[in-house]
């Protein structure tokens, strides 16, 4: 397995930053029902509402910066091969220096053609109806909504299956498909789960170690103790 690190992030990782990037306890996700503002059928409904939910959080991740949690990650590269999956739209992890980054649910920084998901160019401003793509068609987030194919699925799939150490941070493990690449990690491998509020104890799965902490604060520990002592 090498010294091959795979790391699986998830809304809890950018939460430390200031960015509420999933539904709250009430399932809403910024007042909306998420069916509203990240499906196709909402999108049919009402274009104009889910652009501007978009446009929103993309004005709010200007306005935040990566936390120690990330800046750790990257550290890692230092010392290790390492790959992010990320179920995050944001850029943070990228931000604070991480080079290989994997992201699930595509990315808010950038748009795509809605007849063709495979068209798609950086977006760092507001999108508004009738911006269109090359091919003549409306732009839309380059964002996976309810609904729809994680493309990168298996090549997630892939990655975390030749993991020598796998970190998963920040994430429920209850939202699929992505919370089953856990699975698979090789069962001979340590996994770390960093979470504030595990849904899991250490028997879900071989050889997993829990450090009930936030991300921003229990990642810098961990990868100071995967730094000082190998793998």
């Amino acid at each position: 397995m090498s010294d091959n690190i795979v790391v699986l992030s998830g809304a809890g990782m950018s939460a430390d930053s200031g960015l509420k990037t999933f539904r709250d306890e009430d399932g809403l996700w910024e007042g909306h029902d998420v069916m509203e503002v990240a499906s196709p059928i909402g999108f049919s409904k009402n274009p104009d509402l889910v652009l501007d939910f978009y446009n929103q959080r993309r004005r709010q991740l200007k306005e935040v910066k990566p936390n120690d949690g990330h800046i750790a990650i990257a550290q890692l590269e230092e010392h290790f091969k390492v790959t992010v999956i990320t179920q995050n739209v944001d850029d943070l992890h990228e931000r604070a220096g991480s080079s290989d980054v994997i992201h699930l649910h595509g990315e808010l920084l950038r748009a795509r053609s809605i007849a063709n998901p495979n068209l798609t160019m950086p977006w760092k401003e507001d999108l508004v109806m009738g911006q269109t793509a090359e091919d003549g068609y409306q732009l839309r987030p380059d964002i996976v909504w309810f609904g729809e194919e994680v493309p990168l699925l298996p090549m997630a799939a892939e990655i975390t299956s030749k993991a020598g150490v796998l970190i998963v941070i920040g994430t429920s493990l209850q939202v699929y498909p992505a919370a089953g690449l856990i699975h698979y990690a090789s069962e001979n491998i340590t996994k770390y789960y960093v979470d504030p509020n595990p849904s899991i104890d250490k028997n879900y799965c071989a050889n997993l170690e829990i450090i009930n902490m936030r991300s921003a604060i229990g990642v810098p520990i961990l990868v100071r103790d995967l730094i000082q002592k190998g793998l």
